[in-house]
């Protein structure tokens, strides 16, 4: 069973998330606060696997709740307001519920609790996690992890095409798969973990050398459908790099 706690500030909201609760032969209610403060105070003396939380709320919002915990459940965030649902994925919530929501929706919150609380007692995904953890990173060094839809994937980095930035998110874009990888990660850090045979050519991209199939004055083309940009900034060591492969005069 998954010890869970509700939170919401409107009595009514409360009473639905406890109802549908109820209705999860895997889910078991154990406390209903209408405040985070009140929620903290529980905390303090007991412990919950999940909680759906409401965000905006008098005193203390549920976000910042959140942020405060120091050994945080899982979290299904509960709320009117779509603008949050980023900020939601910052703080690895596993799932964003925007009300009104009906049951199906519920489900979809509660199997996904089922299946993260399941990984989390999964040997091979605490590894991986641990990995995360790791300053010096993966002990495989051909490979990265990354975090998507919830998910922690491993990825290899000979996999991966070239890499597009798009606000505070990556897409990943690799050989072996049609639709690229999206992550929240800064170019910064991903450039950390990536070898020689990677270059930033752009503030928005960076390509695997490897996969280059022309360079036609100011753009890199990767494929038939793919060409990328080279920024300013970054055109006097990308040109560097191509003097030392060019073979003409």
């Amino acid at each position: 069973m998954i010890r869970c706690m509700a939170i919401d500030d409107e009595p009514l909201a409360l009473q639905q998330i406890a109802a549908y609760i109820g209705k999860v032969p895997f889910l078991e209610l154990v406390q209903q606060c209408q405040s985070a403060v009140e929620a903290r105070q529980f905390l303090e003396n007991d412990t919950v696997d999940a909680i759906f939380c409401d965000i905006n709320m008098p005193d203390l919002n549920g976000m910042d709740f959140v942020k405060s915990l120091t050994v945080s459940p899982l979290i299904v965030f509960t709320t009117a307001y779509a603008e949050y649902a980023v900020e939601g994925f910052k703080v690895n919530a596993v799932d964003y519920l925007l009300k009104p929501f009906g049951m199906q929706d519920f489900m979809r919150a509660a199997n996904r609790l089922k299946e993260r609380l399941n990984g989390l007692n999964d040997p091979k995904e605490l590894k991986e996690l641990n990995d995360l953890k790791d300053p010096k990173g993966p002990k495989d060094a051909d490979t990265i992890f990354l975090k998507t839809d919830y998910h922690i994937i491993k990825v290899s980095i000979s996999d991966i095409r070239y890499i597009e930035a798009m606000s505070e998110y990556l897409k990943v874009h690799l050989r072996s798969e049609p639709k690229p990888i999206i992550t929240l990660l800064s170019m910064k850090k991903m450039e950390e973990h990536l070898p020689a045979n990677f270059m930033r050519i752009h503030r928005s991209y960076i390509i695997n050398l490897e996969d280059i199939r022309e360079v036609n004055k100011n753009r890199v083309i990767m494929d038939s459908e793919t060409s990328l940009p080279i920024g300013d900034n970054y055109r006097e060591t990308f040109q560097k790099y191509l003097d030392t492969k060019f073979l003409g005069k």
